[in-house]
Parts: structure tokens; C-alpha cells; sequence
């Protein structure tokens, strides 16, 4: 176990030299083997995470069933405290926890892992400041009825690669400000920030509220199978997420799915197109292409579509792609060689086919990391790979459209209806489009807004349930009605 900083010092300070544990019932627990952590930019050994076992999971799970009636039993105001503590500690980690965020996921230190580890913290503070008050929803000469919030019991999370620190805690905060209690399994490719995070939670929060397992996808089928577990709260891709809800239909648990997507962006013939193309390309670009809400297909309308894409493309050639601990670096490179194959073989797919590649193209197998240029498509046919399916690569195809009855459904012709984006001067029109756009959440001149607030979940197979706001905080309840007679 890591030791404690000496008296005087910050007790929430933990040694990030130290040996990687399981987080189990307010202990770190190591573990007889374990299971190696690559650094995505160079494939060379990073660490070495405990591989946790069938019977460490359960553990974890009765450690947090035990603590799960205390927890439940605080005043809402009592746990609010604890999780405003838990951001004070986090935030005393806040440089190292950067630093291995880039070393294990790839993403730049001084861009996008900084901006992750600190919009995690606030989130977890903001969320502690959150309440789902009582609601009185009748009142006679009769009775009164009320309808309350209750928790759910042990919810069971599993996080993705892309963004471990934030889709964590993410998950972590309305779990318990909600009088939960948690098992996480984060992903073998990036469980080390995970447990880290975890093991800063031993230091503030009581044994048992929130437990780390990290280890093998069994674990994950297990958490999910599991009697004892209340929910589950899923992160990854569509495929996964209907494995996860055939799971979990034992005990018919109650379930957050956030899957996959394949969001249109629509530029309309009046908009600012100069201006909106610095927008486009990080919200497409942005984490090497790696995150779920990325515009995947962006249709310029036809009159502006080659200066565009000329435009795009010049804006996009000097952005370098490398080492993500460099200060120069502007995209990081593919977090693991699972997904960079898959994007070797849509790379040769649209060089096969003979599509028109204005930039990048061609993926560098002789690189020590896993690398991948940025590369925009211009115009494929609707029916290919690159508009069809989901690339989570630096890859962007670049479509031209003539009219918005045709761009409508052309965006709606997808199975995934996570986000969207609308562009145009004219304001009216363009949330006219938006209203017509099948998916969670629609953008109209802006992108990537998101919010302690503000629902975030998916239509069609983008998902099931929302995050964030007062929706996303009630997923973690039951709903509970009383009718009190006069």
C-alpha cells in the first residue's frame, strides 16, 4: 500500500512512483499477476496494472453493498461534502494524473490532457452543488402526493480508452451524490489513471462507496451478470453496449448506455464558412479523431463545397501529429494497435475504391507509435465505409449536398443518432434543420457544448438513458411515489 504523507503535508498526496492496486472496500489490494500498459506514442512498456480475478470483483461488490446502506443514509448535504473533498484531492493530483493521462491514452499534455483531467474535476465539484429536490405533484382536500428520489443500490461502471478520466468520473459523481455506491472496471488499454483516481478516493471517501477493479473483459461480463449489481453505466461502442444489455437483463438491472456515433455536420450554403471550418476540424480532429461525439461526416453545401474543402485542407496540413508529451504536438497518436489496424484496413478500403484523398492517406506502418495522418475524403459515395461506418481516426470525408430536404436524409440514414451540428447565418433556418436531425443533442452554430446541466444521451443505437443534468442525476434513482391522506 502507498504510504501516507508524513504529518503537515497534504494527506490526499499519493506517490505516483508507487506500485499500481485495486481499490476494494477503502484498501489497495495488489494482485499475484498482472497485465502490461503500453505508452500509445512509442508501443514500449509503461507499467505493469494488477489484473484483478473473479474473486476480487466479488469483493468488490460486497464491499459496496455493505457500505451502500450508510452511504444512502447520509443527508444529501453530508455526501456533497465528501465529493467537494474528493475534487480538493483530485485536484492536488491534478499534474500527475495530466502527465499519465497522455503517457497511457496519447493525448497532448498541454492541450486536450489538461483539459480533460480539469473538466473532470470541476464536473465532480459542480455535480456535488447538484439536488433532485422532492416534487409535490398533488395536493387535495383528500391527500397529498409526492414523488422522491431514491437510490438504486451498487452501480457497476465500465469506461472506455478514449477518455478514461472524464467519462470516469463522469460516471463517479451522480453515482454517489445520488446515495450510491460504485464498482468500476476501466478498460485494460487505460486503467492506469483509473486506479490512480481510485486510489486518491481511499484517502477521503468511506471503505467501500467507490471500488476499482481493473483487469480482463471477464470482469466486465461479470459486473454486468451480477445479482448484486443495481445498474450499469456504459461507455463504448455500440456492439459492446447490446452485449452489456443482454447481460443485464438477470435481474433486469437498470442501464446508461453511451455507444457509438456517427454525427453529421451540415454547412449551409449562407453560412460563415471561413470562420467555422477552426471549429469543424477540432471537433472532428480533436483526440486524434477518438471520441464519440466527433462530426464523422460534414456536408458543405454544393455551392461552397470545393472552396471548402480547399480551405479545410490548408487549415489542417500543418497540424502535427506525435508525441503527445511534446509541446508541439497539436494530435496524438491511435491509443492502441487494435484500433489503429482497424483504421489501416478503412485506409486501404478507400484506396482501394480510388476515392479522392486531398490530404494524408497513406498510414506509416514503419513508426514505432501508433500514428495516423489526418486525412480528409472528399466526396465518396453515401454508400461507403468512410460515411457508413464509424472511423474513430483522424479521418474526415467531406460530402457536397444541393438542397436541405436532401441533406436531412441523407444525415438521418444511420443506425447512430448520438449529435449533430447545424451552420448557417440565417439562425431561424438553421434550428429549422436541427429540429429535423435524429439524434441526443443538435448543435446550431457551435459545437461540443456540454454541461453539468445540460442532458447528453442518444437516439436509435447511439444509446440508451442520459448524462448530466437533472436527467442524467435521476438515472441513478428510482422513482418513488407517497400519497400522505389528511
Amino acid at each position: 500500500m502507498t504510504n501516507l504523507a508524513p504529518s503537515g503535508l497534504d494527506q490526499t498526496r499519493i506517490d505516483f512512483t508507487a506500485p499500481y492496486a485495486l481499490s476494494i472496500d477503502g484498501k489497495l489490494v495488489r494482485t499475484s499477476t498482472t497485465f502490461d500498459v503500453l505508452n500509445p506514442a512509442n508501443n514500449q512498456l509503461l507499467a505493469q496494472a494488477p489484473a484483478g480475478t473473479p474473486e476480487h470483483m466479488e469483493a468488490a461488490i460486497d464491499a459496496a453493498k455493505r457500505a451502500f446502506r450508510s452511504w444512502s443514509e447520509l443527508r444529501w448535504e453530508a455526501r456533497a461534502a465528501y465529493l467537494s473533498d474528493y475534487a480538493n484531492a483530485l485536484d492536488a493530483n491534478k499534474e500527475e494524473l495530466i502527465a499519465l493521462l497522455t503517457l497511457e491514452q496519447g493525448k497532448p499534455r498541454h492541450s486536450m490532457a489538461t483539459e480533460e483531467v480539469e473538466g473532470a474535476i470541476f464536473w465532480v465539484r459542480e455535480t456535488a452543488k447538484r439536488q433532485l429536490p422532492v416534487e409535490q405533484v398533488e395536493e387535495t382536500d383528500a391527500h397529498v402526493v409526492e414523488v422522491h428520489r431514491t437510490p438504486l443500490g451498487v452501480v457497476g461502471a465500465i469506461t472506455p480508452w478514449n477518455f478514461p478520466v472524464f467519462l470516469g468520473l463522469w460516471k463517479v459523481a451522480p453515482c454517489l451524490i445520488t446515495g450510491n455506491t460504485m464498482v468500476m472496471k476501466p478498460s485494460p488499454y487505460t486503467p492506469l489513471c483509473t486506479l490512480r483516481f481510485g486510489e486518491i478516493a481511499q484517502r477521503v471517501l468511506p471503505p467501500g462507496v467507490f471500488n476499482v477493479v481493473s483487469g480482463g473483459n471477464e470482469l466486465g461480463q461479470q459486473l454486468t451478470a451480477h445479482p448484486d449489481i443495481a445498474k450499469i453505466s456504459f461507455t463504448g461502442s455500440t456492439a459492446t453496449g447490446k452485449l452489456v444489455m443482454a447481460s443485464s437483463a438477470t435481474n433486469l438491472k437498470r442501464l446508461t448506455l453511451e455507444l457509438g456515433g456517427n454525427d453529421a455536420a451540415i454547412v449551409l450554403a449562407d453560412a460563415d464558412w471561413q470562420s467555422v471550418i477552426p471549429k469543424l476540424f477540432w471537433a472532428a480532429f480533436g483526440n486524434s479523431g477518438q471520441w464519440c461525439i466527433a462530426p464523422k461526416r460534414l456536408y458543405v453545401h454544393s455551392s461552397i463545397h470545393a472552396e471548402f474543402v480547399k480551405a479545410f485542407v490548408e487549415f489542417a496540413r500543418d497540424k502535427k501529429v506525435g508525441d503527445g508529451m511534446s509541446p508541439e504536438t497539436d494530435l496524438g497518436p491511435i491509443q492502441n494497435r487494435m484500433q489503429y489496424a482497424k483504421l489501416l484496413d478503412l485506409f486501404a478500403d478507400v484506396g482501394k475504391n480510388g476515392y479522392k484523398v486531398p490530404l494524408g492517406g497513406m498510414i506509416d506502418e514503419s513508426l514505432a507509435g501508433n500514428f495516423v495522418p489526418v486525412t480528409i475524403v472528399d466526396n465518396p459515395p453515401d454508400s461507403s465505409r468512410i460515411v457508413r461506418e464509424e472511423p474513430f481516426g483522424p479521418i474526415l470525408p467531406i460530402l457536397s449536398f444541393d438542397d436541405v430536404d436532401e441533406v436531412v436524409a441523407r444525415a438521418n440514414d444511420s443506425p447512430f443518432g448520438l449529435g449533430g451540428s447545424v451552420w448557417g447565418k440565417d439562425r431561424n433556418a438553421a434550428i429549422a434543420v436541427a429540429k429535423r436531425l435524429e439524434t441526443g443533442t443538435v448543435w446550431v452554430n457551435e459545437i461540443h457544448a456540454l454541461g453539468v446541466d445540460i442532458p447528453f444521451g442518444g437516439h436509435k443505437e447511439s444509446g440508451i438513458g442520459v448524462e448530466s443534468g437533472r436527467e442524467g442525476l435521476a438515472e441513478f434513482t428510482n422513482s418513488k411515489t407517497y400519497t400522505f391522506a389528511k
